[in-house]
């Protein structure tokens, strides 16, 4: 039997979260870590406020049926319902965690250019961010470098601050068997075409390698689609592929030799690991990517990660890193297992779920 956490708390063996927040249930992160949730014996209560700014009010009459929860939740990208969400588990002396994945701040500035750094604008929306991230009792990063973003820039305490890494859905993204040693050799990127993936490092790179046996596969859509398809005008070994459904992704990964991931230069691409990483070596494929320091120092320093790593806008690199390892085709199935080993060994759902609960253990 559970021990009570807070007075007046009834004792209960069912753990509770409340979910707050207009939440993307089909966004990956939200699928994951939901699972785990679950698998660990945690029941969730959504409650989707409609006004954000008003979510505490509107929970006083909509939640009065519901038994008290252990811990409130703000998901994925809902920093408009932090501030609420913070009222009402302050009141009701429930521990706070949020899991913001970016900062509204770093993507409004740095990335989307929408504000100048030093603009009165950008600062209101630094101290707005900071304030709200240091109501938390705990937040999430999925990298131990978006971790210290939100210490160094964002003013959260290093003992609240947990990281948890994404992963991917491994009921979907499974390891399939190498593609035939055939030429040419396929090597894919797919992905939504922002700034922070370095599109035209991919297009570049691939100019580069107009006399070789490789084909280039760009997969999706997205607002530099139109500039990549003009930049990649008359390069007969790119194609360019509409998006497919969620579903069929990893069956599509499958098909190709070598998975890409993101190669962009601004400040945000050294913190993350995009999903595509994560999918990419849950499927047994290759990835070469841009060199960060948001990898976990295992794989950045292993030789056979069956990763490999270019400096961030670099397309001469690129080029030569699908060149070396398109010249020695008899090595990819190794390194394809190399692949699936760093994945479940630092990115598995048991590292995901393991990390969590540690991260749980130390707010309750």
């Amino acid at each position: 039997m559970e021990m009570s956490l807070y007075p007046g708390h009834n004792t209960a063996q069912v753990k509770r979260v409340l979910w707050w927040g207009r939440f993307d249930p089909d966004y990956s992160r939200n699928r994951i870590l939901r699972s785990c949730l679950t698998e660990s014996g945690w029941s969730i209560n959504d409650f989707r406020p409609r006004w954000s700014a008003f979510g505490d009010i509107e929970a006083i009459w909509r939640l009065k049926k519901l038994p008290r929860p252990d811990l409130v939740w703000v998901p994925c990208f809902r920093q408009r319902d932090i501030a609420a969400a913070a009222r009402w588990a302050r009141c009701h002396q429930v521990p706070l965690i949020i899991d913001p994945l970016i900062s509204s701040y770093d993507k409004q500035v740095y990335e989307r250019d929408k504000l100048a750094p030093h603009s009165r604008a950008a600062k209101r929306l630094l101290t707005r961010e900071s304030r709200l991230f240091q109501r938390a009792d705990c937040v999430l990063a999925d990298t131990r470098a978006h971790a210290d973003y939100f210490h160094d820039t964002l003013g959260v305490p290093c003992g609240r601050l947990h990281v948890v890494p994404v992963g991917a859905e491994e009921s979907l993204f499974r390891p399939g068997p190498p593609p035939p040693v055939s030429q040419p050799l396929e090597v894919l990127f797919f992905g939504s075409f922002i700034p922070l993936q370095g599109l035209r490092v991919i297009v570049e790179a691939a100019a580069r390698c107009q006399n070789l046996p490789i084909r280039w596969s760009l997969l999706g859509r997205g607002p530099l689609l139109a500039e990549c398809r003009n930049l990649a005008s008359g390069l007969s070994n790119v194609t360019f592929e509409d998006w497919i459904p969620y579903e069929q992704l990893p069956a599509r990964i499958h098909k190709a030799a070598i998975v890409l991931g993101i190669f962009g230069t601004t400040p945000k691409a050294r913190r993350v690991i995009p999903n595509k990483v994560y999918q990419g070596l849950a499927c047994g494929r290759p990835v070469i990517t841009l060199e960060s320091p948001a990898y976990p120092d295992d794989v950045a320093g292993a030789a056979e990660s069956g990763m490999r790593w270019v400096p961030p806008g670099d397309s001469e690199a690129l080029a030569a890193a699908v060149f070396e390892l398109a010249s020695h085709p008899e090595n990819l199935a190794h390194l394809a297992a190399c692949a699936q080993s760093t994945y479940k060994c630092l990115f598995s759902s048991e590292k995901v779920c393991a990390d969590l609960t540690a991260a749980l253990h130390e707010i309750l």
